[in-house]
């Protein structure tokens, strides 16, 4: 695998094919090491020049599904998180369950006084002196990164919340931070504003280490667009009853008969469902 072709991002920029990426966003959806070997080998074979990471990305998931709809549906986090849409409502409950999962009192879309005007915060959460104001900004296209504008807007509308919070008494004690919450990723200029005033920023791969990416593969809360079992149309329905992971799925089979799911499909569709719920 040692043949050099340029290949087109997302972001319209060119770079050297890189295997080593593919091999490794292969390996984050837990197949077995000699298929990710072949995977990498045959798409790098398929490769042209000028050659699209989106059609790079179906080159490898058509194959990958081939072998194992689970790892398919691992793969395909990314693009899934993309498939949330088209308003930014099941990204934001998506968000509230993550960090339900991982110990805070969350509510989702919330009218909340503040100093000068009210605001609709898209998610509380609160855990021991922990009280987080976070905004969730979905995009349904990855080329589309958060610049600095945001970060901005939203540190303005967390120091009038705070203002109002730090009046209560019961806030005496309690650390109050706003957060940004993605599903692509920041701008150099938004992670530097964003670090400087504090807030806490959170991305597909950000942190490092700690991104949606690791946190959605650790918690086993992956979204229901990750599913290779369900049609786009029927994905809508669920989104559009509020039902947004695989756990929401497992948890109440009858959903499926509910949006009109053949009975013959629904083992394939909960088996997938039932493996993506576990934690790693």
């Amino acid at each position: 695998m040692n043949k050099s072709i340029i290949i087109k991002k997302y972001s319209g920029e060119y770079q050297v094919f890189d295997v080593n990426k593919l091999i490794n966003s292969l390996r984050r959806s837990r197949a077995d090491e000699d298929i990710v070997q072949d995977i990498a080998r045959k798409v790098h074979e398929q490769i042209e020049e000028g050659m699209s990471t989106k059609k790079i990305y179906q080159l490898a998931f058509r194959m990958l599904k081939a072998k194992s709809r689970v790892s398919a549906s691992k793969y395909k986090l990314k693009k899934a998180l993309m498939e949330l849409g088209p308003t930014g409502f099941p990204f934001e409950r998506m968000v509230g369950q993550l960090l339900a999962h991982e110990g805070f009192a969350t509510e989702v879309g919330v009218i909340v006084q503040g100093n000068c005007v009210q605001h609709e915060v898209d998610v509380i959460a609160q855990k021991d002196s922990k009280h987080y104001m976070i905004e969730c900004k979905y995009h349904s296209d990855q080329g589309r990164f958060c610049n600095v504008k945001i970060p901005l807007y939203i540190h303005s509308r967390f120091l009038d919340v705070e203002k109002q919070w730090e009046r209560q008494k019961e806030h005496e004690s309690k650390l109050h931070k706003g957060g940004l919450y993605t599903n692509t990723r920041f701008t150099s200029d938004a992670l530097q504003y964003g670090k400087c005033v504090g807030l806490l920023l959170t991305s597909w791969d950000y942190p490092r280490g700690d991104g949606l990416k690791e946190r959605i593969d650790k918690s086993g809360l992956h979204p229901l667009t990750a599913l290779t079992t369900l049609t786009k149309a029927e994905k809508t329905k669920l989104l559009d009853k509020g039902i947004v992971l695989c756990k929401e799925l497992h948890e109440n089979p009858a959903l499926l008969e509910h949006i009109g799911v053949d009975k013959k499909r629904h083992k394939n569709i909960l088996e997938d469902s039932k493996e993506l719920c576990k934690s790693t």
